[in-house]
């Protein structure tokens, strides 16, 4: 089967009180190797596509935030004929701690109509190996990137990865202090390729780390409190002290931001919770004096 490549070719980011690691927005993908970043395509057959600057009908809006290729993409000729496509883009070496929280918007290429190539996206830590032998070699290798923070559609299913820019998070944790480590995005699909059933063309923007002076889950402790938990149809959280809630997410624990509240006033509110799906979130509240953190469990 042939495709027709259709282009040419921040949540936590400045939190007041807190410490930005890094931040990229992709506005000039040119300036990312200058910078310590690092593109490798292991797909197997290897394609010709690399990690790129954004642009292209596939991405009609643009950005997540900037202008019309104010983001990077990488699509299915990353392989030739029919393979596995595993291409990454590697940060720079940052020094991380545990509760340093990364954020990124991605989404897929496209409209979601007609027929739909799956595509997949990991996020992944690497916090043991720094040197080149660290890097990914081979298409089935993921180097000393071995801790998966994001998986974007892990099933590969034609639903499974949105056609809207969408919000992903990951809290770092299981380091021992102030540890260098970096991020890989790997842009993995099996099957995928010209000539394969999966894979089509992904963007992503927005990319931050950020560090809260103090714990999130002893912030919201002393500050907050939700009940109850677990929660059927509603959550009500409290607030203390006097604090001004600018905006609450809720994230799933695949990272993914399935609900945001602006504007809430209130000392006391009640979030309605109905329309989310049984399991385990996290609910962050940022305020006037940092991002407060809490899981709870939706029935």
């Amino acid at each position: 089967m042939k495709k027709t490549l259709l282009y040419v070719a921040l949540f936590f980011a400045g939190l007041s009180n807190g410490q930005n690691i890094i931040a990229e927005g992709f506005d000039t993908f040119a300036n990312l190797s200058t910078a310590g970043w690092l593109s490798t395509n292991q797909s197997s057959p290897l394609g010709a596509s690399t990690w790129a600057q954004g642009g292209g009908t596939a991405f009609s809006g643009g950005g997540q935030a900037g202008g019309a290729t104010s983001f990077t993409l990488c699509n299915f000729n990353s392989a030739t004929g029919a393979g596995t496509i595993s291409n990454w883009l590697i940060t720079p070496e940052l020094n991380l701690q545990n509760g340093d929280v990364i954020t990124f918007y991605a989404r897929k290429g496209g409209t979601g109509t007609g027929t739909i190539f799956p595509d997949r996206l990991e996020m992944r830590l690497n916090s043991s190996d720094m040197t080149s032998a660290g890097t990914p070699s081979g298409a089935t290798s993921v180097g000393a990137f071995t801790t998966l923070g994001v998986s974007v559609n892990p099933n590969l299913t034609t639903t499974g990865f949105p056609f809207t820019w969408t919000q992903y998070s990951y809290t770092v944790a299981g380091l021992t202090g102030v540890v260098p480590c970096k991020i890989g995005f790997r842009y993995y699909v099996i099957d995928g390729g010209p000539n394969g059933s999966n894979s089509d063309i992904i963007g992503i923007d927005t990319f931050s780390v950020d560090r809260p002076v103090a714990s999130t889950q002893s912030f919201f402790a002393n500050n907050f409190s939700i009940y109850p938990n677990p929660a059927n149809n509603v959550l009500n959280l409290s607030v203390k002290n006097g604090l001004i809630v600018d905006e609450i997410t809720m994230v799933d624990i695949n990272g993914r931001t399935v609900k945001t509240i602006n504007n809430t006033l209130d000392s006391e509110m009640e979030i309605n919770v109905s329309d989310l799906t049984s399991g385990v979130y996290m609910l962050n509240v940022k305020t006037d004096e940092g991002v407060a953190t809490s899981k709870f469990v939706k029935n």
